[in-house]
């Protein structure tokens, strides 16, 4: 068991010398636990979960009056943020079929493809009725909790062990700081 992060390598392989860092050991347990793709599913899931959230305050608060601007508007139609991920999908795509090794699997192409694919799914209903529905009550409570479910379980369900060790990296860093502030000095 890890007591310190002073204990854990750094990146150059060479123990870190600044005393107990939670986030270095976060960073140590996803070395271990995430390869490439754990880490790109991740990185999908939690942008598609900051996106979604992200764009339904955006238009509740448009909406409420509570935030300063309005709708976006091209040559005065609106543009639902749908068509933003359309096209964010779309470069994506562009980036996957082109094929280059360095750009595949990314955090910065995952993080794109979650969150195109939360801006297009929070305006999914307006795309399968083709009516602007966004704001209707029937159902959009269950969406918006459901769509938040699942971005929160798919991020957790990728990599099980690493959110555990996680956890008891976090418990035990708490633990070791709780301690030496209790420890007469």
């Amino acid at each position: 068991m890890v007591s310190d992060a002073s204990e854990l390598p750094n990146r150059h392989g060479r123990p870190e010398q600044h005393g107990p860092r939670l986030i270095a050991r976060w960073r140590e347990s996803a070395r271990r636990h995430l390869g490439p793709t754990k880490r790109s599913l991740i990185v999908t899931w939690i942008a598609f979960g900051i996106t979604w959230g992200t764009a339904r305050t955006i238009t509740h608060g448009i909406r409420g009056g509570w935030l300063p601007w309005g709708n976006i508007s091209a040559g005065g139609q609106h543009l639902h943020h749908y068509n933003i991920g359309i096209g964010t999908l779309a470069g994506v795509g562009i980036i996957a079929v082109r094929g280059d090794e360095r750009a595949v699997g990314h955090p910065a192409v995952a993080a794109a493809y979650g969150a195109g694919t939360a801006l297009v799914a929070d305006e999914f209903a307006l795309l399968l009725d083709l009516q602007d529905v966004y704001w209707a009550k029937q159902g959009r409570l269950s969406v918006d909790v459901s769509l938040g479910i699942l971005s929160a379980l798919g991020a957790y369900l990728t990599a099980v062990p690493f959110w555990h060790e996680c956890a008891r990296v976090t418990r035990h860093h708490i633990a070791s700081a709780a301690k030496r502030n209790l420890t007469p000095g």
